[in-house]
This record gives C-alpha cells, sequence and structure tokens, in this order.
C-alpha cells in the first residue's frame, strides 16, 4: 500500500503543460504556501497558471476547444492516479473520450461505461476504442490475493474470473511474472467484452470503420505497449477468441 499523503502538506508539485497542440507535455514546478491555501485555493491557483501558459502559446486555443469535441478515440482505462491517458499518450484536450474504472473492466450490465461507449460509437463517431491497462494495477493484485476486501469484492470478481477462465495460460507462473500476465490477460478479455457490446455489434453491422484495441501501459518505464489485439469486425473477433482461447 502507498501511504496517502495529504495535498496541503506538500509544498511543490508537479504541474503537466503542454504549450501547444502538437508538443509533448513538460514538468513545471510551481510553489505553493500549502500552510495558508486549502486545496481549493490551491487547485484554482494552478489551474489558472495552466490556463495562462496555454493561451500564451495559443490565445485561441479554449475558445476552438469550447465550440466542440469531435475525438477520434474512445479510451477506457484504470482510475489508477498514475495512469492520466491523455498525458501518457502525447494528446491534447479534445482529443480523447474517456471512461475509467478499477482495472478497466468491460461489464455487460455497467450501465455507466456502456452509456460512454454508446455516445463514442453513435453521437461522436470514434473510430478506435481503446481498453489500456497497466502493469502493477492494484485491482489485479487484489483479485490475485483473494482477500476480503468488502463491496469492491464484487468488482474483482471480474478478474479472478479471467484467472479461471484463462488459467492455463498463467499456468507455471509465479510472482512478479504471473501478476504482470494476468495484468495482460485482463486487458485482452476486456477487448473481447467489449467486441461482444450491442454496440459494437451493431456498429459493425452498420459497417463502421470501428477498431478496438488493447494496450498495457509501464509504470516503470512509461511506455505503452501492445498485446496483439486490434479487432475490427466478428470475423477477426472469432480469429482472436481462437487464438487466445
Amino acid at each position: 500500500m502507498h501511504k496517502k499523503v495529504e495535498f496541503r502538506s506538500l509544498y511543490q508539485r508537479v504541474i503537466w503543460q503542454r504549450p501547444c497542440y502538437n508538443s509533448p507535455y513538460i514538468p513545471v514546478n510551481i510553489k505553493i504556501d500549502s500552510i495558508k491555501l486549502n486545496i481549493e485555493d490551491q487547485l484554482l491557483e494552478q489551474n489558472s497558471a495552466w490556463a495562462s501558459r496555454i493561451k500564451e502559446n495559443d490565445p485561441d486555443f479554449f475558445k476552438q476547444l469550447s465550440k466542440g469535441q469531435n475525438p477520434n478515440i474512445l479510451w477506457i482505462g484504470c482510475s489508477d492516479s498514475r495512469v492520466p491517458p491523455n498525458q501518457i499518450a502525447g494528446l491534447s484536450q479534445g482529443d480523447l473520450f474517456v471512461h475509467r474504472n478499477i482495472s478497466n473492466i468491460i461489464v455487460h450490465t455497467d450501465l455507466n461505461c456502456l452509456s460512454v461507449v454508446q455516445f463514442a460509437v453513435e453521437v461522436l463517431e470514434v473510430d478506435h476504442i481503446i481498453i489500456c491497462g497497466h502493469y502493477g494495477c492494484g485491482g489485479v493484485k487484489a483479485a490475485m490475493e483473494g482477500r476480503n476486501n468488502g463491496l469492491i469484492d464484487n468488482w474483482l470478481q471480474h478478474i479472478r474470473d479471467v484467472s479461471r477462465h484463462r488459467s492455463q495460460k498463467l499456468e507455471g507462473l509465479t510472482g512478479e511474472e504471473k501478476y504482470r500476465r494476468l495484468c495482460e490477460l485482463n486487458v485482452k478479455e476486456q477487448v473481447i467484452n467489449m467486441c461482444n457490446t450491442a454496440i459494437v455489434r451493431e456498429a459493425w453491422g452498420n459497417e463502421a470503420n470501428l477498431t478496438v484495441h488493447g494496450l498495457i501501459y509501464d509504470l516503470e518505464t512509461g511506455l505503452l505497449n501492445k498485446l496483439d489485439m486490434a479487432i475490427n469486425g466478428p470475423q477477426v473477433l472469432e480469429k482472436t477468441l481462437q487464438t487466445i482461447a
């Protein structure tokens, strides 16, 4: 478990800035007297400084952004604070439509997630859905340990189901190797779950140019990694199912 650090106890925060649309994020240090400011004031001060930097580089950035969104990617990732989608993908505001939950799980009865998917596919007409997990996922680890965690165990059971259904892929693995493999298998399983939603199947039936991808992020390197999961229709889905079975 990571030790929780109170926001107000930090004297220095690292704020990520995007100077212009096509440039990478770079860290900017802002010193804040956290004794005098409460959390809301800190956030407002940092927000003001961030917005000012953006406008210095592109005066019309926010005006253009306010006119509407037209992302081409729906990103479904983990809620982990160390995996911010736009930053790790090197993209700007407006480039991703995002949904996040514990361990990037797709559940066919999760109306929250499915509503996001429907809006992305039918209204925004995205061409890509990316399921992105990460090594070191706390949800995957908790599912492996099998302890009693209370309410969240209902959610983690989906990961335990992945472990049971793909047990042959975990045979002979222990420790960190098994942990990392289950993180990967979980992403692959959620890609399959996404492909089996009525929303995606209907889109494919209407000949939509829609591909579902699986990626995994490495916290230790800062790099995204492919999992050879890119499914753009029922036939590719069937072949993929045969491969990972």
